[in-house]
């Protein structure tokens, strides 16, 4: 009966989760294909041509694997953290928090919208990068582990955000000087091994770099670091802020006051 409950509990979490990006698709899904999109004809078309190949493939072929990881790191972390924080600005958090509901069931739910939302995005931008090159994939279990990963990891990253945000600002600050400069330094456009010795070694430190060299290995099998490490600092990672999430859920951070 327990287990009844809680799965109906994490199944209205999710559904509610769902239908809240899906209701408002030209603001959750429209713009990040239009922006990937821009990319594909900018880096890839214009300039793409001028740089030449990158690791033995063209330049559109290197950074569809990255563009397509940007759009699901971006997405999974947003719509966990403006839903979250949403839910508390609105107090309806609150009927959560004296519901019977248990607080892993209460961040399943939320997680799960913040998947659910970073892979379908990341679907949609995979269709769109079809327009302007033909993928070829290397491995399916790895490109498909690691999109979900990543995601898991981000959402998990989106919630905390969202538990410690006390003003809409509060929101945008973590994605703006943190989430962004990661992604970009994070070998989307470019190969480590351009940088010299010092920035090679000062661009492992950077999570998101292991991610999308993990996702390009799966797309492309070639990769600028050991795609096994890639998943263990994932896992580890995913492991360390789980815990973190339920932590300040069960201490009530951010939300009783």
């Amino acid at each position: 009966m327990y287990w009844e409950r809680s799965l109906v509990a994490l199944a209205t979490i999710a559904r509610k989760e769902t239908t809240r990006y899906l209701r408002i698709w030209m603001q959750t899904l429209l713009p990040p294909a239009i922006t990937m999109a821009l990319y594909f004809v900018i880096f890839g078309n214009l300039i793409g041509p001028r740089i030449g190949p990158m690791d033995g493939y063209s330049y559109i072929d290197f950074i569809v694997p990255g563009i397509i990881m940007m759009a699901v790191i971006t997405n999974s972390y947003s719509n966990v953290v403006s839903s979250f924080f949403g839910a508390k600005f609105q107090r309806h958090v609150e009927e959560l928090m004296v519901s019977p509901t248990p607080n892993a069931i209460i961040l399943l739910g939320y997680v799960s919208g913040g998947v659910g939302r970073g892979l379908l995005t990341g679907f949609i931008v995979t269709i769109v990068s079809l327009m302007f090159t033909s993928l070829q994939i290397h491995s399916l279990f790895i490109t498909c582990s690691v999109v979900l990963l990543t995601s898991i990891l981000f959402s998990l990253g989106g919630f905390i955000n969202g538990v410690f945000a006390r003003k809409f600002d509060d929101v945008a600050i973590v994605p703006t000087f943190i989430l962004t400069p990661l992604t970009y330094l994070g070998g989307v456009f470019y190969s480590i091994s351009l940088l010299p010795d010092f920035w090679q070694v000062a661009s492992l430190a950077n999570p998101v770099l292991y991610m999308v060299n993990a996702f390009r290995y799966g797309i492309l099998g070639a990769a600028d670091i050991n795609i096994w490490v890639a998943y263990a600092l994932i896992l580890l990672f995913i492991a360390i802020l789980g815990s973190f999430s339920l932590h300040l859920l069960n201490r009530g951070v951010g939300l009783r006051s």
